[in-house]
């Protein structure tokens, strides 16, 4: 084939033109988020939809549903929901607490995450041990005692006062705002306690929490104009 540059004579003839591609409609990117509870963690996640539909809604798209279940049951139902969406997910969260289950339904629920993810598919276990309320805690500070979930509630209204923002009570709706300056504070301290509990399953990694991962995923939809 000629290198040599078209004929003057030849530059405006049809078949000299570029082609104009037509604009390709990028599908946006679904997220199906789960979880155990039924208020506490669906408004925090919530928060951040509203948020990302107001900037990114043609680009990322998520679906929150707290269905009340826990471990096992929750994956079953999350699965559920994704097979029956004719958008498909790219991601799908199973947000989920340990606190009191069965050691085995707790770290089956994260095996079955890795067997079922895909190329098409990823499936994550968000799970805290013991609550989300750590997630909310590290947030101010390292923590890494190993207490009951009841501690973290007087720790979080002590921490809250003294920002100005008043007692935490379960299923507070704003707790994704009064929180967002202390993101990145958040994700490195639950990145640390990740590295402490590496090789061991999440029923023994207590404290620990993977909420953090999908906070980092969506982090870059975040940043409100």
């Amino acid at each position: 084939m000629s290198l040599k540059p078209p004929k003057k004579s030849d530059a405006k003839k049809g078949w000299m033109k570029r082609r104009r591609d037509k604009a390709i409609r990028i599908q946006p990117e679904y997220h199906l988020i789960v979880t155990e509870g039924i208020n506490t963690e669906p408004q925090y996640f919530q928060a951040i939809r509203d948020i990302i539909n107001r900037q990114y809604s043609g680009r990322i798209q998520l679906d929150i549903f707290g269905e009340g279940d826990n471990t096992l049951s929750l994956f079953e139902k999350a699965k559920l929901r994704a097979a029956q969406n004719p958008n498909g997910y790219r991601h799908v969260w199973i947000v989920y607490d340990t606190d009191d289950f069965p050691p085995d339904h707790i770290n089956r629920t994260s095996e079955l995450c890795l067997r079922e993810s895909c190329e098409d598919t990823q499936y994550h276990a968000a799970w805290s041990n013991q609550c989300i309320e750590l997630w909310y805690l590290l947030h101010f500070s390292y923590f890494q005692s190993d207490v009951h979930r009841s501690e973290y509630w007087p720790k979080l209204t002590s921490r809250l006062t003294e920002i100005g923002a008043g007692r935490y009570e379960k299923g507070r709706p704003d707790m994704y705002r009064v929180l967002l300056p202390f993101m990145e504070t958040a994700i490195a301290n639950a990145k640390r306690l990740n590295t402490a509990n590496k090789g061991k399953t999440p029923a023994n990694a207590a404290p620990g929490t993977q909420v953090y991962q999908l906070i980092e995923l969506l982090r870059p939809y975040l940043a409100e104009a």
